[in-house]
């Protein structure tokens, strides 16, 4: 293939073939939906014995759509197909490699357990063969040199320090609240995979991206890991609550109506903060500086919290705008979507039954996404483009009756 090339799917959009599941990799090729490309998920057929069929994660939180499609699996998949195929036999895999061959795929993730992947003819070294130019990338626990070690974003949380450092420093370690390595990673196939493809672009040529989650999450431990080595000793670093570690006064207080987070990141914001007349008698030469606030601020947090607490959080705020400290009220989860930075913004998609979900916005605007007017289809059910995307690649009716009378695809 010559090196500028530039070889697209069916209807000119970039076709991604992912054997995934949960959220790790599902929350990465959501993002090539919102570019407007077109993503397959592949699944494999069911298991004798079992009721549940493909992705564990359709079955999680409350049924919104029939009996595969509940409510944890809904955002991350929204606007993908999906197919069901036996990996396990060799018929199935010879009938993902077509797909790769004949979609064509620019694209193929997984985050199968890498030891498992030879075996499902999904390892990149079989998948190469079918297109040379393939971008593959896998996403796992602690990555391909370690094959055997399966993982969550709670293990890799706590494996990596996160709930070390999350929580109150005298009560026990917390997971983070959203799952935060899942999505991290996430993020890296995305980008990697945009990398590559500009790589292929110059020079024609397709690679593998290995996707460590644990190595992932520790390459965002820059204000930790190299403080152990200035001086900072492990208590110093660790467990802190809603309080910043080196800036002092950044902190959640109380008002009469609620929680407002305030965050003083420099002298000059402290020096117009105790400028303003509610907090005038803070206006103190011990705590004219960060080092300062930092020897005291034991005090100095229970001192704000005194005034602040005695006020309406809009006071408080309006004190901090006057002053332009950063400064946000805690809002409940249920009224994030009314944020006037968020209007407008949301996606949203449509339920069998004709209700409206709301999604989270794309992390940035994209063309494809205004153009639809923020709406993405609602997520597949189990296989239901099994036989169109089978017949796409050449399979004819007859071939896929007896491929599913012999339980090759679902």
């Amino acid at each position: 293939m010559a090196a500028a090339e530039d070889k697209r799917g069916a209807g000119g959009r970039r076709v991604v073939v992912s054997v995934e599941q949960a959220l790790a990799m599902p929350y990465a090729t959501l993002r090539f939906v919102h570019l407007g490309w077109r993503v397959i998920r592949v699944e494999p057929t069911p298991v004798p014995g079992q009721t549940a069929r493909g992705d564990p994660n359709r079955y999680i939180g409350r049924p919104v759509a029939g009996a595969d499609r509940h409510s944890y699996y809904v955002a991350p998949n929204a606007g993908k197909e999906a197919i069901a195929l036996n990996l396990k036999e060799e018929e199935g895999r010879a009938l993902l490699h077509r797909l790769v061959r004949e979609l064509p795929a620019d694209v193929f993730c997984t985050n199968t357990l890498p030891a498992h992947l030879p075996k499902l003819g999904i390892d990149y070294e079989r998948l190469c063969r079918e297109r040379a130019d393939l971008v593959w990338c896998g996403i796992s626990a602690m990555g391909s040199a370690h094959p055997d070690v399966p993982g969550y974003d709670p293990m890799v949380q706590a494996l990596v320090g996160y709930m070390d450092l999350t929580g109150d420093p005298a009560g026990p370690p917390l997971l983070c609240g959203l799952p935060i390595v899942d999505l991290k990673a996430g993020d890296e196939a995305f980008a990697q995979i945009i990398l590559a493809l500009m790589e292929r672009g110059e020079s024609g040529r397709g690679r593998m991206i290995d996707i460590s989650m644990a190595r992932a999450a520790a390459s965002w431990l820059h204000t930790f890991l190299p403080m152990l080595d200035m001086g900072s000793p492990p208590e110093e670093l660790c467990r802190s609550g809603n309080e910043h570690r080196q800036f002092i006064p950044v902190n959640a207080y109380r008002t009469a109506d609620g929680f407002i987070y305030v965050a003083i990141g420099s002298d000059g914001q402290w020096r117009r903060f105790t400028e303003q007349p509610l907090f005038a008698a803070l206006r103190q030469e011990r705590f004219a500086t960060n080092e300062g606030r930092r020897r005291h601020k034991a005090e100095l947090h229970r001192l704000i919290d005194a005034i602040t607490a005695t006020l309406r959080l809009s006071a408080v705020a309006a004190a901090l705008a006057a002053a332009s400290v950063p400064h946000a009220p805690i809002t409940p989860l249920e009224q994030v979507s009314g944020l006037p930075f968020l209007r407008g913004v949301l996606l949203h998609t449509t339920t069998p039954d004709g209700r409206t979900v709301r999604l989270p916005p794309p992390a940035v605007p994209t063309a494809h996404l205004d153009a639809a007017g923020g709406e993405l289809p609602f997520p597949p059910r189990y296989g239901e483009q099994t036989d169109a995307i089978l017949a796409e690649a050449g399979v004819s009716c007859q071939e896929i009756a007896s491929l599913r009378a012999r339980g090759i695809i679902a």
